[in-house]
């Protein structure tokens, strides 16, 4: 086998990143967003690409946050695992697949092999997420009409809620944020996400109770892909009412009331009351993601 050689693209032969079949169908979830082509890199054998991986980050970002597209030629697995390792940027992967991808036998060897050759890089898989995207076609969520939704300009107050909501929490980042630095942690990381996006702070609302009790909060935001529910959290001592379904119909229609033509969002596959939510709301799954993390 001849020797490999991996580089970065540029605007000349940016094109060549799109010579490798699409088993996975990748395309679909990442056709729409501009790449920087030095953020793209490809490994090739004889001139001809086996293997190819894109790097994500925001407009303002001087280093990219994630590799968000991954893929490689078929008996490629060490081409691609190298191509990660040998990257100058090491964060995390997201993995895309095809909604239901396990019980079509193609897609799962697919899939498969790409999580072997991401654990081959050095990449341990953290969680596997629904993803969602609403459309109006989706038909907007009824409003329950039990809690009462207001901005809030207090950082303190969202802190203090989200180190409630994730003392007591199914997402795995937060789990994660939790073990590496506490509450304070994974409650920072909340805010500073909410900051980083593009959408204005004047979005993020809190939720009441008739009783001016603070039931929970939820973000409408804009990533720099587009519209997207930001965060939905219910305080502990609120559970088992539904609220969750209440905040995401109120963060629907939020977005939908300020232009909003599709919404995307996502959640943990083990989060099984959030996803019960997401769908009487309407939003269907458009692929599955699996979240891998360096080290």
């Amino acid at each position: 086998m001849t020797d490999l050689v991996i580089r970065a693209l540029d605007e000349s032969d940016v094109h060549l990143f799109d010579t490798l079949p699409d088993p996975l169908r990748a395309a679909d979830a990442f056709g729409r967003i501009t790449y920087r082509p030095d953020w793209k890199r490809v490994a090739l054998r004889d001139g001809r690409v086996v293997a190819r991986a894109a790097w994500w980050g925001g407009p303002e970002d001087t280093e990219p946050l994630v590799v968000e597209w991954f893929d490689f030629a078929d008996g490629e697995e060490e081409a691609a695992a190298e191509l990660l390792r040998t990257a100058p940027w090491q964060v995390g992967l997201e993995l895309v697949m095809p909604g239901g991808w396990r019980d079509d036998p193609a897609l799962r060897a697919a899939a498969e092999a790409r999580h072997r050759a991401a654990r081959a890089a050095g990449h341990t898989p953290l969680v596997e997420r629904f993803v969602y995207r609403w459309t109006p076609e989706c038909g907007l969520p009824d409003r329950p009409g039990r809690l009462s939704f207001a901005p809030e300009p207090d950082d303190a107050v969202f802190f203090d809620a989200l180190r409630r909501i994730h003392a007591d929490t199914l997402d795995a980042h937060a789990r994660k944020a939790i073990g590496e630095g506490g509450l304070d942690q994974a409650a920072q990381e909340e805010i500073d996400f909410f900051r980083w996006c593009p959408s204005p702070r004047e979005w993020w609302q809190v939720a009441r109770t008739p009783r001016g009790e603070l039931a929970g909060i939820h973000i409408p935001a804009h990533n720099p892909s587009g519209p997207c529910v930001g965060f939905i959290g219910v305080l502990p001592e609120h559970r088992g009412h539904g609220y969750a379904y209440d905040l995401l119909a109120e963060c629907t229609h939020y977005l939908v009331e300020r232009g909003a033509e599709f919404i995307a969002a996502a959640t943990d596959q083990g989060n099984f009351p959030m996803a019960a939510h997401f769908a009487k709301a309407g939003y269907p799954i458009v692929r599955e993601r699996v979240n891998f993390e360096t080290g």
